[in-house]
């Protein structure tokens, strides 16, 4: 069953463009599951490509793929091949990563008579620039979604050229009437009081300006907690973060606990340096940092900067010296946004807390800013005049469970 606005899109996106934005969870690529059988057998014989363009194509599987293999199956909808080409309904799709410029030769030469786009405004510019040469043909045609970004975005400034050959809809979260009213009551809590929320439940394109995390520095006392509330909040695991710092940044650890059923987490302790410091000196740091959070919370693991594979192994070599229990692993490091936007909803759904005895953690998320010298993207300020080092600590030590978390009602 499709809502008033997937059926609309069905009867009017007949343009080169057909372009879909707004909030998340309204039916935005869901309508689109059925949308592509036909467009994609409507091209048979004709000459040209069908080409899927995502921000990876691990979000290509994630978010096209993988929910019309479970309506259609398997055998109609293919996986990713080595090749990058999935076949979809007997067609072969190739499906790229757009979100780096290494991806635009693969298109260049080539026509394209069919594109899928997903996340649009998490494409490298120069990837829909190629994009929009290659549709070529007088039957080339182009599906896409995207939640929007700031009002400068140059996706917007396409969409806002308008012109016969473009089609757009824009959807807010209550444009999507089977979404269960506790899921629409939760996201609307969750993204309160920041940009995401005018973004993610309103739609619209908003600039993401002042603090980062506007919830914690408005108030701050909000998220704290004292030692003496553990026992009452039981931990189901803890885990490390660790940056290592460089060109005038500190070095951080951070230790994270996760409340049973992964419903919350607390920043449990800290440790962080600014300036000039050994190999020798931050290895017996780490090793007695990883032995208190061992002892004390259950951490048994910690995800470090991967950009610095020799410190790393200089920590793996310190806990088997010391016979600590602790597994050293690289750190996900996946979109900062995304990390900013789950520790955003986090705050605003009461789901994170803040030990006192984090006082370099606490004052990151305080005076962490949004730069103002990117207005057409999102970026937070990284000049050396606020904190990033413990954040990005902070952040290590939670991504690996972002997923499990955010799917909790």
């Amino acid at each position: 069953m499709l809502s008033e606005k997937q059926r609309e899109y069905r009867r009017s996106a007949t343009r080169v463009w057909n372009v879909k934005t707004g909030a998340t969870r309204s039916g935005k690529t869901y309508g689109d599951y059925f949308l592509l059988p036909g467009r994609l057998l409507s091209g048979r014989g004709c000459e040209g490509l069908n080409v899927i363009l995502g921000s990876t194509r691990g979000t290509i599987a994630r978010n096209l793929l993988e929910p019309m293999q479970t309506i259609y199956g398997q055998s109609l909808v293919g996986d990713i091949h080595g090749d990058g080409v999935a076949v979809l309904f007997g067609q072969p799709c190739h499906c790229l990563g757009a979100d780096s410029v290494r991806q635009v030769n693969r298109l260049r030469g080539c026509s394209v008579k069919y594109c899928y786009g997903d996340e649009v405004t998490t494409w490298h510019p120069d990837m829909f620039e190629m994009l929009k040469s290659r549709l070529d043909k007088a039957y080339s045609r182009f599906d896409g979604t995207c939640n929007p970004a700031g009002p400068t975005h140059w996706f917007k400034r396409f969409l806002d050229q308008g012109g016969e050959s473009l089609y757009q809809q824009a959807y807010t979260i209550d444009d999507n009437p089977f979404n269960p009213p506790q899921v629409v009551e939760r996201m609307k809590r969750d993204y309160a009081g920041t940009v995401y929320y005018d973004r993610y439940i309103r739609g619209l394109w908003v600039a993401a300006e002042g603090a980062v995390y506007r919830l914690f520095a408005d108030d701050p006392g909000r998220f704290a907690m004292d030692a003496t509330e553990l026992p009452a909040h039981p931990l189901c695991t803890a885990t490390l973060g660790v940056d290592f710092g460089g060109n005038g940044s500190g070095h951080a650890f951070c230790c994270t606990g996760f409340t049973r059923g992964f419903s919350g987490m607390i920043t449990l302790c800290e440790w962080y340096h600014k300036g000039e410091i050994t190999p020798e000196r931050l290895e017996t740091a780490f090793a007695d940092f990883a032995r208190d959070c061992a002892v004390r919370f259950g951490a048994h693991t910690a995800y470090c900067d991967s950009a610095e594979p020799t410190l790393i192994q200089g920590l793996r070599a310190v806990c088997l010296r010391e016979r600590l229990p602790m597994e050293v692993r690289r750190a996900r490091k996946g979109r900062i946004n995304d990390r900013i936007r789950f520790l955003c909803r986090m705050m605003a759904g009461g789901r994170y807390r803040l030990l006192g005895a984090c006082p370099h953690t606490r004052e990151a998320l305080t005076t962490a800013l949004w730069d103002a010298r990117h207005p057409t993207q999102d970026v937070r300020l990284d000049d050396g005049t606020t904190n990033i080092d413990s954040l990005d600590a902070l952040e290590y030590s939670f991504e690996p469970y972002m997923e499990e978390m955010s799917a909790m009602v």
